[in-house]
């Protein structure tokens, strides 16, 4: 970084490739050198662009420079699109407070005031008071508009221009030591919009235990203060949760000057003995000794009261070792048992479901015996009824036809076996005559015309009856 002199006042800002500004400007002061001074300043192309130039800006493009650097003009550089990077806009940081206005000043004036740092987001000024608010875009900006128009006259008043209170910032303690600035955006990000999250370190880089967490709104920080306030919110592993307090605000660049000092009854009384060294035996020397003794005293207590604290939370954190790992074994009881218990439930089912197969095969055998008993009983019916139906084809003449002329056909057996020839008549049936038998060479079918009678039935059989064949 570099001081940049703009009118009476210092800007910091970053290192821009504006050697040849500089050079200009110190050859300026230098005088011209020896071998310049016999030559003709160079001309211009364009006489309305004689004394404006160009610089880079943080987009890469070329800003316009109002005038060229001279031994009686002052060095401005448009920054109104400057910003650093990653740095975000408009945010609380770059608020600015302005007292001392002149009374009755309006926003336009204002703004006008501020026109040269940016394009400003927000306005307020209070015209019975004489105080006011304006936003820029970036903190650089807010920096060097501070620092070029504090004390400076307006209107015939001398400007008061600082940093306006960040209403929204968090003071968070008790940091983990692994807490990275993403992090802990990362964290509290959850209550509402950051606009910065920063952990504090010393001078050699390592954490304090301390951040500071900034929200875009009121209500955001609130928020993050009531649920931190009510709960444990923790950021790491380790059980330790973390403090959140409102920020208090404190002024370390400007401090405080002796003309904004309150010149009362009091300053006079305190004022009237220049800073000096007690002299010993005196009265004050002798109350000086008490007060240091009582600081003394209270410096003793404060370091016993931080080493009863230390103490205090190493054996909080080795009862906390202890704790954890009886609870991890408790956990591992659990899991245990929960393990036990699933595998129980899994025989159980097993089991229960080795019995539902059994009983399925139980009814499926049921069933097949049921069917086979149903199809013997329909097959034995089916016979019953074909014999009932055969045995109703032959009625009860037919059946004694049948019986007389066996009984004839008898009767002629025995007679040719004697040698002597049955007579024709009455019981005796013709030769040419006989009736047809089922057998080979009969294609008569039962129930038809030509087939006397059906196979042999129940009643065909008996003590007193003969078979037919």
């Amino acid at each position: 970084m570099f001081l940049l002199q703009t009118g009476n006042s210092l800007a910091s800002c970053f290192v821009y490739p504006i050697s040849d500004i500089f050079e200009q400007r110190m050859q300026a002061n230098r005088g011209p050198r020896p071998e310049q001074q016999n030559q003709a300043p160079p001309r211009h192309p364009n006489p309305d662009q004689q004394n404006k130039g160009t610089v880079p800006n943080s987009n890469g493009q070329h800003s316009e420079i109002s005038e060229l650097p001279n031994p009686n003009a002052s060095l401005t550089i448009d920054l109104q699109s400057f910003r650093k990077p990653g740095e975000k806009a408009y945010t609380q940081r770059s608020r600015l407070f302005v007292g001392n206005l002149p009374t009755g000043v309006s926003e336009e004036e204002v703004e006008k005031l501020f026109s040269k740092y940016g394009k400003s987001s927000e306005i307020f000024i209070h015209k019975d008071r004489g105080f006011g608010f304006i936003r820029l875009e970036s903190r650089t900006l807010a920096e060097i508009a501070k620092a070029e128009l504090d004390d400076t006259t307006f209107r015939g008043r001398q400007l008061r221009v600082r940093f306006a209170t960040h209403g929204a910032a968090l003071s968070v303690k008790n940091l983990p030591q692994f807490i990275s600035n993403e992090l802990l955006e990362e964290a509290f990000s959850i209550f509402g919009p950051i606009e910065r999250a920063i952990v504090i370190v010393d001078d050699r880089g390592r954490p304090t235990g301390k951040g500071i967490v900034e929200y875009a709104a009121k209500p955001a920080a609130r928020k993050a203060l009531d649920r931190c306030a009510d709960g444990a919110f923790l950021l790491t592993a380790f059980p330790r949760p973390v403090t959140v307090e409102p920020m208090e605000q404190y002024d370390e660049d400007e401090g405080l000057p002796e003309k904004i000092i309150s010149k009362n009854q009091q300053y006079h009384k305190e004022r009237e003995q220049p800073p000096r060294f007690a002299h010993p035996g005196t009265f004050e020397y002798e109350y000086a000794m008490r007060w240091k003794a009582l600081m003394e005293m209270e410096k003793q207590q404060y370091e016993q009261v931080d080493r009863n604290i230390k103490e205090a939370q190493e054996k909080l954190e080795a009862e906390m070792e202890a704790a954890r790992h009886e609870h991890q074994v408790m956990l591992m009881r659990q899991d245990l048992l929960r393990r036990q218990e699933e595998l129980r439930r899994m025989e159980e089912l097993h089991n229960q479901e080795l019995q539902k197969r059994k009983q399925m095969e139980l009814r499926q055998e049921e069933e097949r015996r049921r069917r086979e008993e149903e199809m013997r009983m329909y097959s034995e019916e089916m016979m019953r009824r074909q014999q009932e139906s055969f045995k109703g084809n032959f009625p009860e003449n037919r059946e004694q036809e049948m019986r007389m002329h066996m009984a004839g056909q008898g009767m002629n057996r025995n007679a040719m076996v004697v040698g002597n020839p049955a007579p024709a008549g009455a019981g005796n049936m013709p030769a040419e005559e006989k009736p047809l038998m089922p057998g080979a060479g009969n294609n008569a079918i039962p129930g038809q015309a030509g087939f006397p009678r059906g196979p042999p039935g129940p009643a065909d059989f008996g003590p007193n009856k003969r078979r037919r064949f």
